[in-house]
């Protein structure tokens, strides 16, 4: 029967008759190859039919599965190495049956330090179906559990061979939010926070709260700080990038910020840009005792009642010392009274002394800048010293000050270029503020520094 005499069947019958008929024909279609036929509109009884068929290629669907057959299926696994594992139990959970692999593993001085892996450490290989090894790879470690090498043992047409690369680390941001109920190390181990962020938290509002008096209960902050992975497995907490801290009814915040390409570092700033650092230390040493104050005292060498203009800090002859804060060295060399004696100056109208030096630090001259805490000499006893201390002077405007009473000033603002791009963190942080902030929290009040 051709093809038209077919058709006109179907348009001659009912509705029912040329459904069934139509399977018919799919089905004689089918029988013969594949076709492509233009649909028949619903009104195509009464019109023209022009048919279009075109001969459509079958996919060869032996050939494919031919050749899935052909290549080789590996897999992939991961462990975490064990108390009391053996290189044959390990490579058993991964998945290896491989004595070669196992051989060269042993023997192989690079490679033997699988067997030196602590556990809880991550190892991944590579399998075929048989349990042939194609890779392994693990991350060593330090003494202080750090990653410094990539392990990678592989197997190529000449056996195994086994290299060492340095440990690449994946950098994540990770925010945490917690609420005081009884101490600040108790919050953060409910918010799953590492202790040395808690830690960083206190060093970076401990100049406005104390941690061990001021908590309250229902006191909340609000974190933003580093991670460091490698394979998917958390190696270590990094550095606090920013912290909001309500505490009382107050709020505190607090952002890091280094200048792109700044050698300097960085430092923790407010919103507004500026510094929460203070600009000058306390004290320039690591000293017991104050051997003598700011005050009218009886000179030990000249046997007169004097003005003391500075403080002196009693330390061990070779002590470092460090530069109060950041500036320019004014002066290097010996003067009258003070013996070897090392003047800085400061941003504004500020300026430190440090005199009775037994040496000064390589690098020290005339003109060159320091930052705060640099080491700048050692203290001694030249000039006029009974023993080895440390002579200090905090000055504004040339005029000795107390350093102990004075009020000591935050760092040097942002501006210009570098509050601009300070602007952009800053931004940023508030935003990650915002998401942290509890829907329970109760307003507060931005407090000042």
């Amino acid at each position: 029967m051709s093809f038209s005499t077919i058709r006109q069947k179907i348009l001659d019958s009912s509705r029912k008759t040329r459904i069934i008929s139509a399977s018919t024909l799919l089905l004689s279609l089918c029988a013969f190859g594949a076709f492509a036929v233009a649909p028949i509109a619903p009104d195509a009884a009464n019109l023209p039919v022009k048919s279009i068929t075109q001969e459509l290629p079958l996919p060869n669907v032996a050939a494919e599965l031919a050749a899935d057959r052909q290549a080789e299926q590996t897999f992939i696994a991961e462990e975490k190495v064990r108390p009391g594992d053996s290189l044959a139990s390990l490579l058993t959970r991964l998945g290896v049956d491989d004595d070669a692999a196992a051989g060269f593993i042993k023997s192989d001085h690079v490679a033997h330090a699988v067997l030196q892996l602590k556990p809880g450490k991550l190892v991944q290989a590579q399998t075929n179906e048989d349990g042939e090894l194609k890779w392994l790879s693990a991350v060593l470690v330090d003494s202080r559990d750090n990653p410094v090498k990539q392990l990678v043992i592989s197997r190529d047409n000449n056996g195994f061979k086994a290299v060492e690369a340095p440990a690449q680390l994946e950098r994540r941001l990770e925010m945490h939010s917690g609420t005081i109920k009884s101490s600040l190390f108790a919050a953060t181990d409910s918010a799953q926070i590492p202790d040395s962020v808690a830690s960083q938290i206190v060093d970076m509002f401990s100049t406005d709260i104390d941690f061990a008096s001021d908590l309250q209960r229902g006191d909340h902050f609000e974190v933003v700080y580093e991670t460091f992975w490698q394979n998917g497995e958390f190696v270590r907490a990094g550095r606090v990038l920013a912290g909001e801290f309500s505490n009382n009814g107050a709020l505190y915040q607090s952002v890091w910020y280094e200048e792109p390409g700044s050698t300097q570092g960085g430092g923790y700033y407010g919103l507004d840009g500026h510094s929460l650092k203070k600009a000058f230390l306390k004290s320039p040493i690591a000293f017991t005792r104050i051997s003598s104050g700011f005050s009218m005292r009886l000179h030990p060498i000249l046997g007169i009642w004097k003005q003391h203009k500075g403080v002196d800090f009693a330390a061990a002859a070779g002590t470092p010392i460090h530069a109060a804060g950041d500036g320019t060295i004014d002066f290097e060399g010996q003067q009258n009274g003070y013996g070897n004696v090392v003047v800085v100056k400061h941003w504004s109208n500020y300026s430190t002394a440090y005199a009775h030096m037994s040496r000064f630090a390589p690098g020290i001259h005339k003109g060159s800048k320091v930052s705060q805490g640099d080491v700048i000499g050692y203290v001694g006893a030249t000039g006029w010293a009974t023993g080895p201390h440390l002579h200090y002077e905090f000055r504004i405007d040339d005029q000795p000050r107390d350093p102990m009473t004075v009020n000591i000033p935050n760092a040097q603002p942002l501006a210009g270029n570098e509050l601009q791009h300070f602007k952009t963190v800053s931004s940023d942080m508030a935003h990650r503020f915002a998401l942290l902030m509890p829907p329970t929290a109760k307003p507060v009040q931005l407090a000042s520094r």
